[in-house]
C-alpha cells in the first residue's frame, strides 16, 4: 500500500521548468508541422477535399495529435491565416525598408501576385469563408489598411508635404484596386489577362501608378538620366 501511494505521489510531482520547455517545444513542432502540411496539401487540391486523417498522416502524427492542438479544420485554418499575416507583414516591412522609390511599386505587386498565385487554393478558401464570416476577414482587412498607410507615408515623404484627403483616398483606392483584382481573379478568373501572365503585373503597376499618383510624387530624375531615356527611346 505504501509503495502504491509513493508511486502516485511521484507521478503527481510537477514537471520542472526544463521539462515544460521540452514539452512546449515538442508541442510547437507538431503545431507548426500540421500547418506546414496543410499549406503543402493545398498546393494540390482544395481545402474541403483534405481530411484531418490525411493531414495528420502526411505530417507524421496521429489524429489525436491534431485534436490536441486544433478543435476543428476551421481552427486549423485560423492558425494558417495567422501564419499568413505574420509572413506578409514581414515581407512588406522588408520591401519598404530596402526597395527604391522607382522599384517599390513593381516589387510589391509582382511579389504579391506571385505569392497569391502560388497559394491560390488557400486564398480561395479564405475568400469563400469571408462571405459568411465578416469577423474572420477583419485581420486581413486591417493588414490591407496597413499597406495603404505605408504607401501614404512613402508618398508623403517624397512629396515633402502632407497629402490632401483626396490624395490619400487615391492611394488607398489604388491598393484596394490591386488587391481586389487579385482576389477577383483567384475566385472568378474573368480574363482576358490572368495571374500567370507577365502582362497581369504590368497592368496592375500601371493602374496603381495612375490612380495613386505615386510616380507624380517622385523626385524628377537628373537631366543626364532624362537625356539617357530620350536616347533609349529613339
Amino acid at each position: 500500500m505504501k509503495k502504491r501511494t509513493q508511486r502516485i505521489a511521484l507521478s503527481a510531482t510537477p514537471a520542472t521548468s526544463a521539462e515544460l520547455r521540452i514539452r512546449q517545444k515538442r508541442g510547437q513542432v507538431t503545431y507548426d508541422a500540421l500547418i506546414d502540411t496543410a499549406f503543402a496539401l493545398l498546393a494540390e487540391r482544395e481545402f474541403d477535399e483534405i481530411s484531418i486523417a490525411e493531414l495528420a498522416q502526411k505530417a507524421g502524427y496521429s489524429v489525436g495529435a491534431f485534436y490536441a492542438r486544433f478543435k476543428s479544420k476551421d481552427e486549423l485554418f485560423d492558425a494558417m491565416i495567422v501564419r499568413h499575416i505574420e509572413q506578409r507583414r514581414a515581407v512588406r516591412a522588408r520591401q519598404f525598408a530596402t526597395e527604391s522609390d522607382q522599384s517599390l511599386v513593381r516589387e510589391i505587386i509582382q511579389e504579391t501576385v506571385r505569392y497569391f498565385w502560388t497559394r491560390r487554393r488557400f486564398w480561395r478558401a479564405a475568400l469563400i469563408r469571408s462571405i459568411g464570416d465578416s469577423e474572420f476577414w477583419e485581420p486581413i482587412r486591417s493588414m490591407s489598411h496597413e499597406l495603404q498607410d505605408a504607401f501614404i507615408a512613402r508618398v508623403t515623404a517624397r512629396a515633402g508635404r502632407p497629402l490632401t484627403k483626396p490624395e490619400q483616398t487615391n492611394v488607398r483606392f489604388a491598393v484596394q484596386l490591386v488587391l481586389g483584382t487579385v482576389n477577383n481573379t483567384i475566385i472568378n478568373r474573368p480574363g482576358p489577362i490572368f495571374m500567370g501572365q507577365a502582362s497581369f503585373v504590368d497592368g496592375l503597376v500601371r493602374a496603381f501608378n495612375l490612380v495613386s499618383g505615386y510616380t507624380d510624387a517622385l523626385p524628377a530624375p537628373p537631366s543626364s538620366q532624362l537625356a539617357k531615356k530620350r536616347d533609349e527611346a529613339r
